[in-house]
């Protein structure tokens, strides 16, 4: 008597955060606009905060 084969699987695809991270382009893409916004917003920040000098 044979065995019975084994139905297929179907194929599941890889979580989300899975194919987030294993995309470089976009990870490097990402690192350079929070890099941007940060430090831009960082730069913006002290600029606006800083104290109005006074003209001699």
């Amino acid at each position: 008597m044979p065995s019975p084969e084994p139905t297929p699987q179907p194929e599941e695809s890889p979580p989300l955060m899975q194919r987030l991270f294993d995309n470089v382009f976009l990870l490097l893409a990402l690192g350079l606009v929070i890099m941007f916004v940060v430090y831009t917003g960082w730069g913006m920040w002290e600029i606006l905060s800083m104290p109005q000098g006074t003209l001699p």
